[in-house]
């Protein structure tokens, strides 16, 4: 039994609670109330039902916390809202059974405010799910992990580029596994550094992460470490996909090689008009004299001789003024069926006299029975100018050069040998030669297009062109170019310079 003060206390609790607090009998009739309900005095509300007092209502409200105490013999809550001035009001209400023995005498319940859910919690609540959505619909994949790696964030652009699904990855990922060798240890130390934007921080940092199926993607990647009272508990990157970039970047550089051919080729023709107007003149005065001095005069068989082989000196001028003007005119590119055999003589016709072949010797194999290649010309003569020069150089203007055309066994495609005995190209260096501003020469020697240049000619052709060395035993280079369509008719197809 309670004592006396101990029964004040408790009396002066229940006037004290700031809402409502009822007994109620089993046929939900109240037997004691302390409400401070202003429209009805607590004692007026004895004896009256209670869903009649409080909700109007005939029958116990369907999720009334009185009747489940009743139907369970265990405390129970409820609860309901309403808006009260643009913010939503939430009651709940606690019951517990008043029990003497086994048996149940009445239920109390209480009702307990909760503070109201105002406008400016449903405002964060719809800045959370815009924030979702963000990461969700962003551009460039967003992978969140705790600190052992389990991903907690991990969107639909990230689905893309390592090829789980989001679930997936939410449920098993170690983000650990989409850095290649061990990388992320190196991610890690960059981001508690200060290098690359301020501790915590990592920005533009280039480096490959792994596809599911083990493929290396470039990325860019942007990340930071989010601490929660200083200590770390999480990481957080955005991860831009290079792989379009890339191809974009390749695409202008070839493009800009294909200008530059363009303009060098277009200055060489320049170049080699002015020259061939100076020299024909000249040439063509020598030769109309020689001609009349031979007819007009009786001269010695010596001096006739000398003047003959001046005659034939001005026309082996005049033909390979001819020549040059030949290889380099460009004012268009025209795709049609042509001989390659043809080029390759034109090629070496205008090099064998240079002084860097003088100590070099060519052996030349070319198959009579060779189909016409769909090319360009001007293109095919300089890709095959590029080619010999390097090979005339490597070997340092001493050596053998051979130049071989075939047929490709059971292909419709013209093959070319080029083969040195020069050096050879070293291991390191062979993967790389075709790259744009690749070289070996020394600084001012060589500007490293020249194989660039050589390798998209070929691949405009649709053609295919590999380099094969050993070191010490020389270079060959293989150009393969699928021949014209038909042997016959016009095939004339101009391009884009």
């Amino acid at each position: 039994m309670h004592a006396e003060n101990e029964k004040d206390f408790l009396l002066k609790a229940i006037d004290a609670f700031p809402s409502l607090f009822v007994v109620i009998s089993p046929a939900y009739r109240v037997l004691a109330a302390r409400c401070n309900l202003s429209s009805i005095p607590d004692a007026e509300m004895v004896g009256r039902l209670c869903h009649e007092v409080f909700y109007h209502r005939p029958d116990p409200c369907a999720d009334c916390a009185v009747k489940t105490v009743w139907e369970t013999r265990r405390p129970a809550w409820s609860h309901r809202s309403e808006e009260i001035s643009g913010a939503e009001k939430i009651s709940c209400m606690y019951a517990y059974p008043l029990q003497s023995g086994t048996e149940i005498e009445a239920v109390v319940t209480m009702e307990l405010d909760l503070p109201p859910r105002t406008r400016v919690e449903e405002q964060l609540q719809r800045s959370n799910a815009l924030l979702r959505n963000l990461i969700t619909s962003a551009v460039d994949g967003v992978i969140a992990a705790d600190r052992n790696g389990k991903v907690i964030i991990f969107n639909d652009a990230a689905e893309a580029i390592f090829g789980y699904s989001v679930a997936e990855a939410l449920e098993h990922l170690d983000v650990r596994t989409i850095y290649p060798d061990g990388r992320e240890r190196e991610v890690m130390r960059q981001l508690r550094s200060d290098a690359h934007g301020g501790r915590g921080k990592l920005r533009s940092y280039q480096a490959e992460v792994l596809h599911r199926d083990g493929k290396r993607i470039p990325i860019n990647l942007n990340a930071a470490i989010v601490y929660e009272g200083g200590r770390e508990v999480a990481t957080i990157g955005f991860f831009h996909d290079m792989r379009e970039t890339i191809r974009m970047k390749k695409e202008l550089e070839k493009t800009q090689l294909q200008l530059l051919q363009s303009e060098k080729m277009a200055s060489l023709g320049k170049l080699a008009a002015g020259v061939a107007h100076q020299l024909n003149n000249p040439l063509g005065g020598v030769t109309l004299f020689t001609k009349l001095v031979l007819e007009d005069y009786e001269l010695p068989p010596g001096a006739r001789e000398d003047l003959g082989r001046v005659l034939n000196d001005a026309e082996r001028c005049r033909e390979t003024v001819k020549e040059l003007l030949e290889f380099t005119r460009q004012t268009r590119h025209l795709m049609r069926p042509n001989d390659v055999n043809q080029a390759v003589r034109r090629t070496l016709f205008l090099l064998k006299s240079q002084s860097l072949f003088q100590n070099i010797v060519m052996e030349v194999h070319l198959d009579e029975q060779l189909p016409a290649v769909h090319c360009d010309i001007q293109q095919l003569n300089h890709m095959l100018m590029n080619i010999v020069l390097n090979a005339a150089q490597a070997m340092k203007g001493c050596g053998a050069l051979t130049i071989r055309t075939t047929i490709v066994p059971d292909r419709p495609w013209v093959r070319i040998e080029i083969a040195d005995s020069g050096p050879g190209i070293p291991p390191e260096v062979l993967p790389h030669i075709f790259e744009p501003f690749f070289t070996t020469k020394d600084e001012g020697e060589g500007t490293g297009l020249g194989l660039s240049l050589v390798y998209g000619i070929v691949e405009n052709h649709g053609g295919q062109i590999k380099a094969l060395s050993e070191p010490g035993q020389g270079a060959v280079f293989v150009i393969e170019l699928p021949v014209a369509p038909r042997a016959d008719g016009d095939h004339t197809r101009e391009q884009e310079g």
